[in-house]
């Protein structure tokens, strides 16, 4: 039985959890609501503890740790120059097959790292047999799951992943009010098996001799990413972000079947647009990977100054690098998101200078496709 059981008749669903995970009532004020813990001086901070446990269930893992921030679309860019200054190294892989990784992996390779569905060319990996090859080269699977939707959509720890990261700005928080991130561990990989490892099984400096993976077992990511990163590097979540965060969570599932049925009904529609050169959506049959995942459009414009033109017209929909947003967002990528990329870095990533990439948000869906009627109209007069 789970923890989240424990306080149940059954199996407590997604919906449940999103409200009730990781948290009781005070027993003194019986105060039903999570309270935000605003000090620096408590055993724990409450506020983020129930976030973190909530997410944790939503997702599947064992344990969670919040953050100040997760660096979401600039991810290549710090792979390839942030992470090299701390001699990291990183082998970026083309292609989408699970045997393209193989010839990447070498002796001191320490992980896989991928999106469930990657943003914003929206491929969408085969996890199950992506884990199987990260698990045979003694390395584990991390999966940035932002766009699984807080769990909703996809869990990847159900497939093999063996950690789960998330920009909680998106849909987790949902209201484009709060800049937050969050690690999950799923409890499964065994640090000590492959010996690349040292930082678990050796004995820690600055703990007085402690071995993370002898004291606490399936939880010694999670416990060494709280105990060293939040500690020396410093993104620990504030107590009200923690609680904006939770209020967001607790609405989760009704946001994301709002977003996933506007934002078909707006691909149905674009489709069929004579404006509309091809429209790219997971909902939408005609999409390769239509079985994996539900969420996530791409539509084109012909050309870069069309694509411009289109935007600068919608009047609804807001210009702005966000996703998630219970509001109806559209970008460029092009010259915003990914414009620290060269032309070559920009196409490897799905990234064309006809790109426009859409959020669609939770209005009426009649009001969000007269604003690009009215785009249209204004763009092609």
């Amino acid at each position: 039985m789970s923890e989240a059981s424990a306080a149940f008749y059954k199996e407590p669903e997604f919906e449940t959890i999103q409200l009730h995970g990781g948290q009781r009532p005070d027993p003194t004020t019986n105060a039903r609501a999570v309270p935000i813990y605003s000090t620096t001086s408590f055993t724990f901070n409450d506020s983020a503890d129930v976030f973190e446990n909530r997410i944790a269930q939503l997702e599947g893992g064992i344990a969670a740790v919040a953050t100040a921030s997760y660096l979401y679309g600039g991810t290549y860019n710090q792979f390839k120059v942030t992470f090299k200054k701390f001699g990291i190294d990183t082998t970026f892989v083309t292609g989408t097959a699970p045997e393209d990784f193989i010839p990447a992996i070498n002796e001191k390779t320490k992980a896989i790292y991928i999106e469930s569905i990657a943003n914003p060319k929206y491929n969408v990996f085969d996890i199950p047999a992506i884990a199987k090859i990260a698990h045979d080269h003694g390395i584990p699977l991390i999966v940035d799951n932002t766009f699984g939707m807080g769990g909703y959509l996809f869990r990847p720890i159900d497939h093999g992943a063996d950690i789960v990261v998330h920009s909680a700005t998106k849909w987790i928080g949902g209201h484009g009010t709060t800049i937050g991130g969050v690690i999950i561990d799923g409890g499964k990989f065994d640090w000590r098996k492959s010996g690349r490892f040292p930082g678990f099984t050796e004995p820690s400096e600055g703990y007085h001799g402690l071995v993370f993976s002898d004291t606490f077992g399936a939880a010694a990511f999670a416990v060494k990413v709280r105990t060293e990163l939040l500690r020396d590097v410093g993104p620990c979540m504030s107590p009200f972000a923690a609680f904006l965060l939770i209020q967001g969570l607790e609405t989760l599932s009704l946001r994301a079947q709002r977003h996933s049925s506007n934002a078909l009904a707006l691909a149905q529609w674009l489709e069929q647009h004579p404006h509309v050169s091809w429209v790219s959506y997971l909902g939408l049959e005609s999409h390769a990977s239509h079985g994996l995942a539900r969420q996530l459009l791409r539509a084109r414009t012909r050309r870069r100054a069309t694509g411009r033109k289109f935007v600068e017209s919608l009047k609804l929909a807001s210009h702005l690098a966000n996703v998630g947003d219970a509001k109806t967002l559209v970008i460029h990528p092009a010259s915003t998101t990914h414009s620290q990329l060269n032309e070559a870095e920009q196409l490897a990533s799905g990234v064309r200078p006809d790109l426009i990439r859409i959020s669609a948000g939770i209005e009426a869906i009649g009001d969000i496709i007269a604003d690009f009627e009215g785009a249209f109209k204004a763009t092609f007069p």
